[in-house]
């Protein structure tokens, strides 16, 4: 399927979605916001896919909402309209049940740093700056900025950005642990494909129960968190991947996972 805002290809099972906005600086309209939605749930139903890349260009990820959108939204019932489809694109990410990593260079700004906050892993080259600017137009984050940021780096410093709307280099996002690794400018995506693969030769059903663990225990209190990853454990015992993993393992062979 052909889309207007996204570019999206199957790379030998890896998922790649690239904002493809260059006049716009990757800006986020609400055409975006259907088109990822309309991606998220393809790949959702494809078996062949097992693990997700979103990606932008080398000098922009995503600089935020589009703000020839935004200036036109004349009353609360507009705004709601439009964050609705922004919580539907970055919600659908977070919910998907394959991992999902963003590759990131340049801006992420704004929306843009919402969007890769719903991702699992992320990795930036860098060049990469990150905030979230809207105090400064007499907004605040709409799209997840004041509860996933708080949530990902820690309250402190994610008030500090959401109050000061200044933006932090790749060396202190990583260091706060809004990503995980910072290579290069032009390897991002290389690294995030051999991410990729190395998560996508894993066991199917573990990778699905570990990020459904990991998302849905963050909301609960630590005993009721703990007494689900309990079951989920207990629950892998009856597919065929665990007896395979355990096979292979004491036969010092690779197991051979067939997601069952």
């Amino acid at each position: 399927m052909a889309y207007n805002t996204i570019v999206y290809e199957n790379k030998e099972g890896i998922g790649i979605i690239t904002i493809n906005r260059p006049k716009s600086m990757n800006s986020l309209s609400s055409e975006l916001f259907r088109e990822m939605v309309e991606v998220l749930d393809q790949i959702a139903v494809d078996p062949e896919v097992r693990v997700v890349i979103l990606t932008g260009s080398e000098k922009f990820f995503a600089a935020g909402a589009d703000i020839t959108e935004i200036r036109n939204i004349a009353s609360a019932v507009d705004a709601h309209t439009f964050i609705k489809g922004a919580h539907a694109a970055f919600n659908g990410l977070e919910n998907l049940e394959k991992p999902v990593i963003a590759a990131i260079s340049g801006l992420a700004l704004g929306g843009g740093c919402e969007l890769l906050l719903a991702c699992d892993i992320r990795i930036c080259s860098e060049n990469a700056i990150f905030g979230q600017p809207e105090i400064k137009i007499g907004v605040i984050p709409g799209a997840g900025g004041t509860q996933r940021l708080p949530r990902t780096i820690g309250v402190t410093k994610a008030k500090e950005l959401l109050y000061t709307g200044d933006t932090m280099d790749a060396a202190e996002a990583l260091r706060v642990g809004l990503v995980s690794r910072v290579v290069p400018v032009g390897k991002v995506l290389e690294e995030a494909l051999a991410m990729a693969k190395k998560i996508a030769r894993q066991a199917g059903v573990a990778l699905r129960i570990t990020k459904d663990v990991v998302n849905t225990g963050l909301s609960l209190d630590l005993a009721s968190a703990l007494a689900y990853e309990a079951r989920c454990f207990e629950m892998l015992f009856d597919t065929q991947d665990q007896k395979e993993g355990m096979t292979a393992f004491v036969e010092k062979r690779k197991p051979n996972f067939k997601d069952r």
